[in-house]
C-alpha cells in the first residue's frame, strides 16, 4: 500500500540513534495513549514492557525521550503523553500498517457497490463516507468536483434580458441549475443554438471532457457559432465547471462520532474548534487538496496543518480516479490525533480504490 505522510520536522538522525529499550518505551507509551488517551507513568510501563526495567531506569528513558520532543508531562501528571512530532515519528518510523479484515472489504464493496446502483455520484460518495464514519468512529469526508458526472442534455432558458438559466441533466438523473448573465443583444435564437451546440457533443461525456476539447477547437466553433452564442456557451461551461465561483463539493459524515468517549473539559473544547473548523468549508477543502498531490495515503497530524492546530486532530485521506486515472477526488477520516492509525489507514485506503473502480464502470 502506497502512504505518502509528508516530511518529519524533526532529526531524524538523533532518533535513528534511539536504541531499542528507547523505542519499546516510546512504542509503549503511545500503543498506550492510543488506546486510552490517558498518560502513563514509569510504574505501570515496567508492567507493560517485554523487558525487565525498574521503574527508576524508565523515568531516565522518559527524559531523553522527552527532550528529543517525542513526550511530554501533561500538567503536573507523573505520567507521559506522545508529543504530535512523536506521533508523526510513529507514524512514519515505527508503525506497521496491515490490512482491511475480510469482514470489512466485504462491507466496504458491498456498501459502495449497493449505493452505486441507484444513486447519483454524490449519492455513491455521501454513503462511501457514511460508511467510512462508522467503520472508523471518526468524521468522514469527501471532496469532489462537480464536473466528473456523465451528462445526457444541457438547455439554456431565457429568464429575463441579461440572465437565463442553464440548466444541466447527467446520465445518472441528477439535474443541476445554473443562473448566468448572457451578453446584451442576444437573440433568442442563441439559446437554441448555444444548447445544439453542446447537445452534439456532451452525452455521456464529462464536463471536463467537453470544455477541454472545445477549448482546443475554439477557431473551428466560431466558424459554426456567431460570437455572442459562443460567449453564451463559455458562460455556461464556467458555470457548470465552477471557474467562476467554488467548482469543489464537500460532503462530511458523522461528526456526531467524535462526541464519543470524551474524558475532560480540554476534549469537549477541542471538539467544539474541531466541528468550527469543519464549518469552515475552505480550510477542509485545501487540506483535502493536498491529499491530491501524491499517490496513496496522506496523514496530517495536529498543528502539522492550520485546520487542526487548535483542535488537535488529524486526517487520514487518499485520492481516487476516474477510467482515465486521472484524480477526481478525495476522500478521508478525520478524529482525534489518537485514532487507529494501523487500521484506518488501509481501511481508507481500500476504500478509494473501491471507489474508484465504481467509477471507472459508471
Amino acid at each position: 500500500m502506497a502512504a505518502n505522510l509528508g516530511h518529519m520536522n524533526f532529526d531524524a538522525g538523533a532518533l535513528s540513534s534511539l536504541n531499542a529499550r528507547s523505542r519499546d518505551i516510546f512504542r509503549s507509551i503511545v500503543d498506550s495513549y492510543l488506546a486510552t488517551g490517558e498518560p502513563v507513568g514509569s510504574r505501570h510501563l515496567s508492567r507493560l514492557l517485554p523487558i525487565s526495567l525498574s521503574p527508576a531506569s524508565i523515568r531516565n528513558v522518559m527524559q531523553d525521550l522527552e527532550e528529543l520532543g517525542l513526550v511530554y508531562a501533561p500538567h503536573t501528571s507523573a505520567g507521559r503523553l506522545p508529543t504530535e512530532l512523536g506521533l508523526r515519528f510513529f507514524v512514519d518510523a515505527m508503525l506497521e500498517f496491515g490490512a482491511p479484515t475480510d469482514e470489512e472489504r466485504q462491507k466496504i464493496e458491498a456498501e459502495v457497490k449497493a449505493a452505486s446502483q441507484d444513486r447519483t455520484l454524490e449519492g455513491v460518495l455521501s454513503e462511501a463516507t457514511s460508511m467510512l464514519s462508522g467503520l472508523t468512529r471518526g468524521a468522514g469526508v469527501v471532496l469532489t468536483t462537480k464536473d466528473n458526472a456523465r451528462l445526457k442534455h444541457i438547455e439554456f432558458v431565457r429568464l429575463d434580458i441579461d440572465r437565463a438559466l442553464a440548466v444541466l441533466v447527467s446520465e445518472d438523473g441528477a439535474v443541476e441549475n445554473r443562473v448566468l448573465p448572457i451578453p446584451p443583444g442576444l437573440p433568442p435564437s442563441a439559446l437554441v443554438e448555444a444548447g445544439n451546440y453542446l447537445n452534439a457533443r456532451v452525452r455521456g461525456r464529462t464536463l471536463m471532457q467537453v470544455r477541454s476539447e472545445i477549448e482546443t477547437s475554439r477557431r473551428d466553433a466560431k466558424a459554426e457559432l456567431d460570437e455572442l452564442t459562443a460567449r453564451l456557451v463559455d458562460a455556461g461551461l464556467a458555470s457548470w465547471a465552477g471557474l467562476e465561483g467554488e467548482s469543489q463539493q464537500l460532503i462530511v459524515r458523522g461528526q456526531a462520532n467524535l462526541l464519543e468517549d470524551l474524558r475532560a473539559g480540554d476534549d469537549l473544547e477541542r471538539i467544539r474548534l474541531l466541528f468550527a473548523d469543519l464549518e469552515t468549508k475552505k480550510d477542509v477543502i485545501d487540506l483535502l487538496s493536498r491529499a491530491e498531490t501524491g499517490d496513496g495515503v496522506r496523514i496530517f497530524i495536529g498543528s502539522e496543518n492550520k485546520l487542526f492546530s487548535l483542535s488537535g486532530s488529524s486526517m487520514i485521506a487518499a485520492p481516487f480516479r476516474d477510467g482515465t486515472q486521472r484524480i477526481v477526488g478525495v476522500l478521508g477520516v478525520i478524529g482525534p490525533t489518537r485514532l487507529n492509525y494501523a487500521r484506518i489507514v488501509p481501511m481508507v485506503d481500500y476504500t478509494a480504490k473501491v471507489v474508484g473502480r465504481m467509477m471507472q464502470g459508471r
